[in-house]
């Protein structure tokens, strides 16, 4: 027999390729890929080790230290000749490179990849084969004797459920199972098993006594039944089947009631009075979890336990299925009382506080819990109150609603408000008590919820539910579900909040997320004076705060007014909060509203409450994890986000950043003061001018005064659709040019179809503005001669639909010895220089949205593929801002040559002409690369790049509106603060103060987090004994399960501690890297300012963001071959 070969190959693979500007020596955890073949067999595995850092990889100094993210785990070798914890020889086992892998192209395709396909191929006869062997003895084929008694001849039967697949007599399988009653058996025929069963072989349960005894009691009755020939037969659902056994009850001296015995057999009687029913605990745990996973009604899991214990048809178990349904339900219950502990309090089955069983969330505040002791929270600085917030999320869902189906006298309910759903006979009280409150229209968009709130809901008794949820941590709050009637009302949702707030009237600031949020608070204070007088302290008016906001998915539904006061993130001390907590909830629940729709009202209660506690569960046990990957995000973000701002505020003026400073702060102080995000000088839309010209002109009729009506139309239609149609002409000449030669088949019958429906619009609407404008054929015609003319000389092609000419108001002010109509070129002024606004205000957008692009590409983009996609993403966007561009340029020249006629002046001030250099991103003046600044600085010197000195005007421009004073001279206008400036500075601030905020929170939520698991588990210490119980074995089971608990909240710290344990030294450093940041910034600035002119050209932005875009189709030559519609181009 040959040896087998023994071979091992380790590559060692650097953990970070980090190659940033700012060094320090390091060492470096190095991942240790480690592959071990004995003959055929392959083992592959991995470890850590620190190991001195190759030169050209450095770290920031204010980056995590490596351990943070890396394990801590040091690799460990016991080979032959090398000690435990030692490194084998390097000559023999590794080959290094610098720190890279000795063969850095990916490894060969190997069949352990695709093991379904190796199967497939190899293994599927033989596992066949296997599986038919099963059906027969196996092994045993050639055995005569039992297995257990050695006897001859008399070995027929197997256990399904056993590990062995011995034969065994029938004596000896009855002894084997008096442990395991509920195992399946085969007989042997002959030719074939067959199913038995341990009842039909003989086996008999005794209960109510210790293992081996035989209760007197059922000695005689077996005596009297042998002579009567009648036997009792149970029935027992475990989760191998639906067993029929015989059971025997104790009925001697020491006898307890038939249920009780059943119970603590660990059987689940299906009634207390003469049990003929159980499932075992185990099947009851089982259906739980299922239910909690998979969601599977007890239709479903019990009909799959009908078929696994026979699939035939040839033989039904008793039906069951109502007493298990009624098992499952009793169980929820108990297990709910069981873990908040009500059995190891008096009378706490039956006097529990509203919301007593519903798990908390560790995170939140929970007042005389985890909050600081001493109350001085309370008294905490108005910039610290944030820490210590409620913050709530509310939400509707109509997919949980539940049909006509039973009632409440049938089924009540058993939980009557001690989890989630609040008392029901209170709840409706309210309901019915405030119907009539009139809900008024929605002042924002048409939200259904708010103007249909009486939604259709025909054939249910509830058309969905409520509920209240921790916004931060998604978990759902005591009391705080409820069902709707109809639809989303008020009166539903209001009592569904305050009764959520039950317990927390201490919290100083209440921080409310829902969707509808900017309607349902404009009248909630009057509506809370018409509830109950105990709701009214729920809202602690008078001492408490409430900012009121929506959710960041839902917030772009509604008007501009709501995206910038109930915005997360304009809104301060809310960290990155999004307030959609609700809509994760129901991404879990939606599945049982397939089987809770069919249960009555009680049942669906219960088993809700039941699904939002492992809800909530799962959500605490994750807290860990979770936390540690929100703090590590958060941190790294704070110091992006702060760099940004600082590099945005270097590029400003500093007076200027000093006053919208100002402004900020006082804003935030009191929410009544003027609000930064908000534009106040705003232009018109195109929209909005074309609204404002239709409402000047409904009275026009034709053949009056103006005479601008032709059948239906208005001039100023006329002119809209000219307009439209010359930016349809420019996109035409774009996609043309930019489509190469080589060009598919299909992108060139795509631009002649769209130039041959062009050309019949133009044709269609030149014959219109004839109607409007006849000395525009004259027009015509001589530029027809002239061109016929020009032929003569010189042979031309024929004119391109593109370059018709559409003699707008606009040309016709450019051409000698023609005057446009007055009221022609006023509507064109208007719609252009509106248009003009949007043109410019789009570019800008573009540019920051060209700018992060760059960022990205540069922080995180690695290879050529990526890098490709990369760079065609920001080819497409220049592609796009040289169209808006263009759009403007073509606005601003019509507006140039239509203002002297109108007397128009105001518009010189702000529409400044725009040159193919003036279209560049805002100027980073700090922390540049100094690579990169080498490298351009040569260029410059070579006359290669012509860097931008300055700040281009688009970003400095003053925004007035035409009525303000400023447009009334030059001087005004400069003066003018540029709003779309001011705004972004304080978007890029709130960016940089919201993960502030963050880490903040999570470094207190953290705190509240431990802080409650050690009050949890002296909660559960203290409820040790019951002084009323008496039953040693009762007590001792109060304590062993107190106990348990206690030891499960202590190990939950103390893995969260591990989890943490560098998360308080991440922080600190994260924080000291924005220290560090602001500081550069200011000693870089100071430099700046001693240095000359000529110095600060050389060392100016090096940024590719601030290079002028590309100002030509054919520069644009990367996207051209899909370039062919501006709709296909991707959005920013």
């Amino acid at each position: 027999m040959s040896k087998s070969r023994f071979t091992v190959s380790v590559n060692r693979v650097p953990n970070s390729d980090s190659e940033d500007d700012e060094l320090a020596p390091r060492t470096e955890p190095m991942r240790l890929e480690s592959t071990v073949r004995v003959g055929s067999r392959t083992l592959h595995s991995s470890t850590y080790v620190d190991i001195e850092a190759s030169p050209k990889k450095r770290q920031r100094l204010h980056s995590p230290h490596p351990d943070y993210l890396v394990p801590d785990v040091a690799p460990e070798f016991d080979f032959d000749g090398g000690s435990e914890g030692q490194m084998p020889n390097e000559e023999a086992f590794f080959s290094f490179d610098e720190g890279h892998p000795v063969d850095s192209m990916p490894r060969e395709s190997r069949e352990s990849d695709r093991p379904l396909n190796m199967w497939a191929r190899d293994d599927q006869e033989l596992f066949l084969d296997e599986l038919l062997r099963c059906e027969g003895r196996g092994d045993y084929i050639a055995q005569s004797r039992c297995a257990e008694c050695r006897v001859i001849g008399v070995q027929e039967h197997r256990c399904r459920d056993c590990f062995t697949d011995a034969l065994f007599c029938t004596a000896c399988i009855i002894g084997l199972h008096a442990d395991n009653p509920f195992h399946t058996v085969e007989t042997w025929t002959g030719t074939h098993f067959v199913l038995a069963t341990l009842q039909d072989l003989g086996l008999r349960i005794q209960l109510g006594h210790k293992r081996g005894e035989t209760c007197p009691g059922t000695l005689a009755r077996a005596s009297a039944e042998s002579t009567k020939h009648k036997k009792t037969s149970f029935c027992v659902v475990d989760i191998n089947g639906i067993h029929e056994v015989h059971v025997d009850f104790c009925t001697c001296s020491k006898a307890r009631l038939p249920a009780v015995q059943l119970l603590r057999a660990r059987l689940y009687p299906a009634t207390t009075l003469r049990p003929s029913s159980a499932a075992t605990f185990r099947v009851l745990r089982q259906f739980h979890m299922h239910s909690f996973e998979s969601k599977c009604s007890p239709y479903e899991f019990y009909n799959a336990l009908a078929r696994i214990t026979n699939n035939t048809g040839n033989f039904q178990p008793r039906n069951r299925y109502r007493e298990f349904v009624r098992m499952t339900r009793e169980w929820r219950r108990l297990q709910m009382l069981k873990r908040f502990g009500r059995g190891h309090m008096i009378d706490g089955v039956h006097r529990i506080e509203a919301g007593a069983c519903a798990l908390l969330c560790p995170a939140c505040p929970q007042p005389g819990k985890n909050l600081p002791s001493g109350g001085a929270w309370r008294s905490a600085p108005h910039e610290k109150q944030f820490l210590y917030a409620g913050f709530f999320a509310v939400d509707a869902n109509f997919r949980m609603e539940r049909k006509r189906v039973s009632s409440e006298e049938v089924d009540p309910g058993l939980n009557e408000g001690a989890a989630f759903f609040s008392e029901v006979g209170e709840y409706m009280e309210h309901v019915r008590k405030h119907w009539d409150i009139e809900q008024q229209k929605s002042t924002c968009v048409s939200h259904d919820a708010v103007n249909q709130p009486d939604r259709e809901s025909r054939g249910t008794a509830s058309s969905g539910i409520g509920t209240v949820d921790c916004a931060r941590h998604n978990m759902k709050r005591p009391n705080g579900v409820g069902d709707l009637q109809k639809g989303e009302r008020y009166i539903n949702m209001d009592w569904m909040l305050w009764m959520s707030l039950a317990g927390y009237d201490e919290l100083m600031l209440v921080v409310l997320s829902y969707d509808i949020v900017c309607q349902w608070s404009i009248n909630l204070w009057p509506r809370l004076l018409k509830y109950k007088p105990e709701l009214h302290a729920r809202a602690g008016t008078g001492y408490r705060r409430w900012m009121f906001l929506v959710p960041k998915f839902h917030l772009p539904a509604h008007i501009e007014d709501c995206n910038i006061r109930y915005s997360f993130n304009l809104t301060p001390y809310v960290g990155q909060t999004d307030g959609e907590a609700p809509e994760r909830g129901w991404a879990n629940a939606n599945p049982l509203a397939t089987s809770t729709k069919e249960m009555g009202p009680g049942a669906r209660r219960d088993t809700l409450d039941d699904h939002f506690n492992d809800w909530n569960h799962k959500k605490i046990i994750a807290l860990g994890r979770v936390i540690l990957g929100r703090i590590q995000k958060a941190v790294a973000e704070m110091m992006e986000k702060d760099e940004e701002l600082v590099e945005m505020e270097a590029s400003l003026p500093a007076d200027v950043v000093k006053e919208w400073m100002r402004e900020m702060e006082l804003w935030e102080a009191d929410a009544t003061k003027p609000n930064p995000f908000d534009v106040k000088e705003k232009h018109a839309s195109l929209e909005a001018v074309r609204g404002r010209i239709a409402k000047e002109t409904e009275g026009a009729r034709a053949g009056d005064a103006a005479d601008d009506v032709r059948g239906d139309l208005h001039a100023s239609e006329m002119i809209e659709m000219g307009l439209r149609l010359e930016s349809q002409q420019r996109d035409l000449g774009s996609d043309n040019a930019a489509l190469k030669s080589h060009a598919s088949d299909g992108q060139k019958t795509t631009l002649l179809e769209r130039r041959n429906k062009l050309a019949r619009k133009l044709a269609s609407w030149i014959k219109i503005q004839s109607d409007f404008q006849p000395e525009v054929d004259r027009l015509r015609e001589a530029e027809d001669r002239a061109r016929t003319e020009a032929a003569k000389s010189q042979p031309t092609a024929g004119l391109a639909t593109e370059s018709v000419e559409l003699w707008l108001p606009s040309k016709q002010a450019r051409t000698p010895g023609i005057t446009p109509k007055g009221t022609h070129a006023r509507y064109e002024f208007d719609m252009r220089e509106a248009r003009a606004h949007e043109s410019l205000e789009e570019v800008r957008r573009l540019l920051l949205v060209r700018t992060h692009q760059y960022k990205y590409k540069d922080k995180n983009v690695r290879g050529v593929g990526a890098s490709t996609r990369s760079k065609t993403s920001i080819a497409v966007l220049d592609e796009r801002i040289r169209r808006e561009a263009e759009e403007y340029r073509a606005a601003r020249r019509a507006v140039q040559s239509l203002a002297p006629g109108l007397g128009e002046m105001r518009w010189t001030f702000v529409l400044k002409e725009l040159r193919p250099d003036d279209i560049r991103g805002m100027p980073r003046a700090l922390f540049s690369d100094p690579e990169r600044k080498k490298s351009k600085k040569r260029a410059r010197k070579d006359g290669q790049v012509e860097e931008p000195r300055e700040m281009s005007w688009i970003w400095r421009t003053g925004m007035t509106t035409g009525s303000a004073p400023a447009a009334t001279s030059a001087e005004a206008a400069a003066k003018a603060t540029n709003e779309s400036l001011r705004v972004e500075w304080a978007k890029a601030r709130a960016r940089a103060h919201r993960w502030k905020e963050e880490v903040d929170l999570l470094e207190e939520e953290a705190r509240r987090i431990l802080v409650f698991l050690d009050w949890k588990a002296a909660w559960w210490r203290a409820l040790h004994d019951r002084d009323e119980v008496v039953d040693r074995e009762v007590k001792e089971g109060l304590q062993a399960y107190a106990e348990r608990q206690a030891c499960i909240q202590v190990t939950m710290k103390e893995r969260f501690e591990a989890d943490w344990k560098d998360v308080a030294r991440w922080i600190s450093m994260g924080r000291q890297g924005v220290s560090d940041t602001r500081a550069q910034a200011a000693a870089v600035m100071g430099v700046q300012s001693d240095e000359s002119d000529e110095e600060e050209d050389e060392e100016g932005s090096d940024n590719e963001s601030f290079q002028p875009v590309p100002s030509t189709a054919r520069d644009a030559a990367i996207i051209s071959s899909s370039l062919v519609e501006p709709s296909l181009l991707p959005d920013a």
